[in-house]
């Protein structure tokens, strides 16, 4: 690996995340890297029993301002079998904020410091236990937000990306050293590679970064709309808003409360994205068994949303079912008066132009959740495999015309230099910057 630059942290650093999921817990998990991460968490964990070479050691935090010890467990894992190859040890205690907000300030003040967005991920790929696109894939596990998004980063992370493109790449490297040694000794009678081989290999390589290409394209498309349900109580002019937004009379609306008794589904497109918009029942106690099953298709419906619109008239509380989508709450008919509220998209389905706020505001929701995580790794992927395309293609043909054997090995050299980049054998620190900036910290 190469490297230009200098902003990269320093990889001999001990650094120290919490690595869980923010807020209160049944437990919190505190990673520690680097190498002194034995020697900072000894300052704070005492085992209950000696584990100088154990994986796993039950015992006790003593934390500064804390005069009861605290209960924890170490994972320790050795470097270099490590996912970072360094060492790293994991503290799993009690999820409360202040007490990990506590340990994190003890380990700093033992020696740690905060580990920046990515970071483990980064010494990952730095000691080379992840090439570039699998480390990318990391992120993308993380912020997987379908089951779709979820196995097209695991088979990355898995190396489906890379794996074919190592074997190109070595073929690539073995034909420019023959064609190479071939310019050093052009005053020798030894032939280091045939125009027919050298023509086989290049189209070989070609189809090969054809097919990888399509796999690529295959994954960036999204198998599905972005699901949109409006819910709320009876008669809080969900049906209208859903006529509003689809532009045509697709529900029946009236005054009288409950007349949507199934949910209705209509298909829009904002902002180049296809959004399937549900019309649900008011959310109320069923008078019958008919109004049961409406209710139960409503809150299945809102609990398979992607993005939830929880609408509510004037004065009335956001109600309705739970739901586990993008929230969006909405102050249905506006019109009718009623002061503006943070964080409330104000919509009027009567009034010129009542639905262009609650159409932004779902158009950006909806768009965020298009955009797949790992589309900036597959952007980047794209754009190495098309300019390693077009070196090879320009290879293959100062071969067929028999140009000055220069052109060709030139022109090998810049597909495998765009390989390498994108695999991450070269690299630059502002790359590294932006790829692992995007990480949440602690990963």
């Amino acid at each position: 690996m190469s490297l230009s630059g200098s902003t990269t942290p320093h990889p001999d650093d001990t650094i120290v995340a919490v690595s869980s999921a923010p807020g209160p817990g049944a437990r919190a998990v505190v990673r520690v890297g680097g190498p002194a991460a034995r020697e900072v968490v000894a300052r704070v964990f005492t085992p209950d029993a000696p584990a100088a070479d154990r994986h796993l050691s039950p015992g006790r935090l003593a934390l500064s301002g804390v005069h009861s010890p605290v209960p924890a467990d170490l994972y320790v894992f050795a470097g270099p079998r490590s996912y970072t190859g360094q060492d790293v040890a994991e503290l799993h205690t009690v999820g409360s904020p202040p007490l990990v907000e506590r340990l994190v300030a003890d380990l700093l003040a033992a020696g740690a410091r905060p580990a920046r967005p990515g970071e483990f991920t980064l010494r990952a790929f730095l000691a080379g236990k992840l090439d570039l696109p699998r480390a990318e894939a990391v992120h993308a596990v993380v912020a997987a937000g379908t089951d779709a998004d979820l196995t097209a980063a695991l088979a990355q992370l898995a190396g489906g990306v890379t794996q074919p493109l190592h074997a190109v790449r070595d073929d690539l490297l073995n034909l420019l050293a023959d064609l190479e040694a071939a310019l050093d000794f052009a005053d020798e009678d030894i032939t280091f590679v045939g125009k027919s081989d050298a023509l086989l290999r290049v189209t070989a390589a070609l189809a090969r970064l054809s097919n990888l290409r399509r796999q690529l394209d295959g994954r960036a498309v999204s198998g599905r709309a972005v699901r949109a349900a409006l819910v709320g109580p009876p008669n809080a002019g969900k049906s209208s808003l859903f006529n509003a937004l689809v532009g045509g009379a697709a529900a029946l609306v009236s005054p009288e409360a409950g007349t949507t008794r199934d949910y209705l589904t209509a298909r829009l497109t904002l902002d180049g994205v296809d959004v399937e918009l549900i019309d649900t029942a008011g959310a109320a106690a069923a008078a019958d068994a008919i109004e049961e099953q409406a209710q139960r298709l409503g809150a299945g419906a809102a609990a398979a949303a992607d993005v939830v619109l929880r609408c509510a008239e004037p004065g009335d509380a956001f109600t309705g079912p739970a739901a586990s989508g993008e929230l969006i709450r909405v102050r249905t008919k506006s019109d009718l008066g009623g002061d503006a509220e943070p964080g409330v998209v104000s919509a009027s389905a009567v009034a010129p132009g009542g639905v262009a706020a609650l159409r932004a505001a779902l158009a950006e929701r909806v768009a965020a959740l298009a955009r797949p995580p790992l589309a900036p790794s597959q952007s980047r992927c794209r754009h190495h495999l098309d300019a390693c395309t077009a070196d090879l293609t320009a290879a293959h043909r100062h071969l067929a015309l028999d140009d000055p054997p220069e052109l060709a090995a030139l022109a090998v050299r810049n597909a495998v230099g765009q390989l390498g980049e994108m695999v991450g054998a070269v690299y630059t620190t502002d790359l590294l910057d932006r790829i692992f900036s995007r990480f949440c910290i602690g990963k």
